[in-house]
């Protein structure tokens, strides 16, 4: 059986200075090409929320949707780590549900380690989780699942208490057992003085180069979701208007009869009494 990266290689490559790599994927064919790629780590995102499921934010999905789209992720990796996304009132109750919906993620899902939004409010919930021999990946910053309270989708950690805050809150999680930590749409130079003072890695979104690693959403990345495009977000294809002229294409073959032919057809000269049995057999 083939290892998949662990905690202490990602640990390890922060040590090397070597870039990690990170991106969402929800279901199996995606899983299949990121390990193709030798991405080393994929985060089944609640982001799944608005471009899988059509929501306005990830506010609405749940531990079954996670669990669901977890699984043909894991079944379509052999070498990647997996990441499982806590979704919102999965672990805000406490840290006894918080285990127990975390341990879902692992012994349910087959993911390796679980992430959730927060500093140190939440500290107290990691270290229960880590404490049970669950990994967690912390994520500060910009926290969508918090997005009704600090009232859009807006840079954090524009002012110095606000800078520090987050530095607080990134040292706090570190403290909780976090072996990683998310930075979402920070300025550049909070970044990467949270970076340097943390040993753990960090993973930027948003959050300028001098992170750790990145990680981006695969919609976002290949040009599939057109509702918005964070500023954050690179488009390295857009892939969107290849699959639309694919469609009309297949669309049009059919309506003209160019589709199927008999390469695409199984045909076999049937014995003239198969003929008859059929026709008689309609009748």
């Amino acid at each position: 059986m083939e290892k998949r990266t662990s905690i202490t290689d990602l640990r390890a490559m922060k040590d090397r200075g070597e870039k990690i790599v990170m991106v969402t994927a929800y279901d199996y064919t995606s899983a299949l090409f990121v390990e193709e790629a030798g991405i080393p780590l994929i985060l089944v995102g609640d982001t799944l929320g608005n471009v899988v499921l059509g929501y306005d934010t990830t506010v609405p999905v749940t531990m079954e949707d996670i669990l669901h789209h977890v699984k043909p992720v894991v079944r379509g990796t052999r070498r990647t780590h997996i990441v499982a996304d806590m979704p919102f009132m999965s672990y805000q109750a406490g840290p006894v549900e918080a285990l127990h919906n975390a341990g879902r993620l692992l012994k349910e899902g087959g993911a390796q380690s679980v992430k959730l939004e927060g500093g140190s409010k939440v500290a107290e919930t990691v270290r229960t989780i880590v404490d049970a021999g669950i990994p967690v990946m912390g994520h500060i910053g910009l926290t969508p699942q918090s997005i009704n309270q600090i009232g859009g989708y807006k840079v954090q950690g524009k002012t110095p208490a606000a800078a520090v805050r987050l530095l607080n809150d990134a040292m706090a999680l570190q403290d909780a057992g976090a072996y990683a930590i998310v930075l979402e749409t920070v300025p550049v130079h909070v970044a990467r003085i949270i970076t340097e003072k943390l040993d753990v890695p960090t993973i930027g979104i948003g959050a300028g180069p001098e992170t750790d690693g990145q990680v981006q959403v695969w919609h976002d990345m290949l040009g599939l979701f057109t509702d918005f495009r964070p500023k954050h977000a690179k488009r390295f294809a857009n892939l969107g208007p290849l699959i639309v002229d694919a469609l009309r294409t297949y669309a049009s073959d059919v309506q003209g009869g160019a589709f199927p032919t008999e390469k695409e057809s199984f045909i076999k000269q049937p014995a003239p009494s198969e003929v008859e049995e059929m026709k008689a057999a309609s009748n």
